[in-house]
């Protein structure tokens, strides 16, 4: 219970608390700064922190480690990152499945909105559309026309339930008012390996992966699932205007903290991760990758982002019977 004393104390510990919260921020980084990329080496996300990486070390003046925790759609990462001590020294790199994976598991150690701190985000991730050149239909519209004629016979490949890959295809079902059959991968590149061996008809996949392969013949690109066309395939429609209107189903990365991190150091962090983005050698390097650069948002907006996705991936997790028991 909230006392009188205890309401006339509450404004002198705040005084106290505030010049050691000052003094957290003007001291940070204390020590080398980790984050934990929640995906194995090589992945758009892991090549970009390392990217990051020396810029940030500069700017910071300590040591910058990437550490790569793949394992359970994103969760192992998350937990370790929610059981850090909250100095700013531990964070999280993460995709687009922290969003999905709360619906996905109704089992996780963590809450992923009360134990995280959004911090900046960093880039998106439009996805394409990729038939097998077998597959008859030329366009977005002519697949759906097929898939209609063919309920449940037309396979797509992914990389697991809660990847935007699989999300996305989750959403295209939904929207298109048809049914596929879904084939899981370990990964998005034995999934693609299978499309274009004819194994599975299509998938759906980040774009800036499989331009080399739409440009070779080897898979044909109907769509992207952004709602704007993508620089790295630009004569490709998006899903949108290409016979669903309002398909709008793009991945993205974005830096965590734990939840108690001091503001601001959280507020020191946006801002460092937010120029190190802007620098014309990284900002490329996200284009060059097919990703799309973004302008982040401050935290507490980007964390009610981070809500709004929670809810509507939830929302179509629990509509295709996605969410496992544990």
């Amino acid at each position: 219970m909230l006392t009188r004393r205890s309401m006339l104390f509450a404004p002198a510990l705040a005084g106290l608390l505030a010049p050691t919260i000052k003094a957290w921020a003007e001291d940070y980084p204390t020590g080398p700064v980790t984050f934990v990329v929640a995906f194995p080496p090589g992945g758009s996300i892991d090549v970009v922190m390392r990217a990051f990486a020396p810029k940030l070390q500069e700017r910071l003046g300590k040591p910058i480690v990437i550490e790569n925790r793949a394992g359970a759609g994103g969760n192992l990462a998350t937990a370790a990152v929610v059981k850090a001590a909250p100095d700013g020294l531990t964070l999280l790199a993460p995709a687009s499945s922290l969003a999905a994976n709360p619906a996905l598991s109704k089992v996780l150690p963590f809450d992923t909105l009360k134990d995280l701190q959004a911090v900046s985000l960093i880039f998106r991730t439009p996805l394409a559309l990729v038939v097998n050149p077998s597959v008859p239909a030329k366009s977005v519209a002519e697949l759906i026309a097929l898939a209609k004629q063919k309920p449940g016979e037309i396979s797509f490949g992914h990389s697991g339930s809660g990847a935007a890959i699989h999300l996305a295809a989750e959403l295209f079902q939904t929207m298109a008012g048809i049914k596929l059959n879904g084939v899981a991968y370990r990964g998005a590149p034995p999934a693609l390996n299978d499309v274009m061996a004819g194994h599975v008809a299509l998938m759906f996949a980040d774009a800036g992966s499989v331009v080399a392969q739409i440009d070779a013949g080897k898979v044909r690109a109907l769509g992207v699932s952004s709602t704007a066309r993508v620089p790295v395939l630009p004569n490709v429609p998006t899903i949108a205007e290409a016979g669903v209107p309002g398909f709008d189903a793009v991945g993205w990365t974005m830096i965590c903290a734990p939840a108690a991190t001091p503001k601001p150091i959280i507020d020191r962090l946006h801002a460092e991760l937010k120029t190190v983005a802007a620098m014309p050698d990284v900002k490329g390097l996200i284009e060059r990758l097919g990703n799309i650069p973004v302008d982040s948002p401050p935290p507490p907006e980007l964390q009610k982002f981070l809500a709004s996705e929670i809810e509507h991936w939830g929302k179509l997790v629990e509509r295709a019977g996605l969410a496992k028991s544990q």
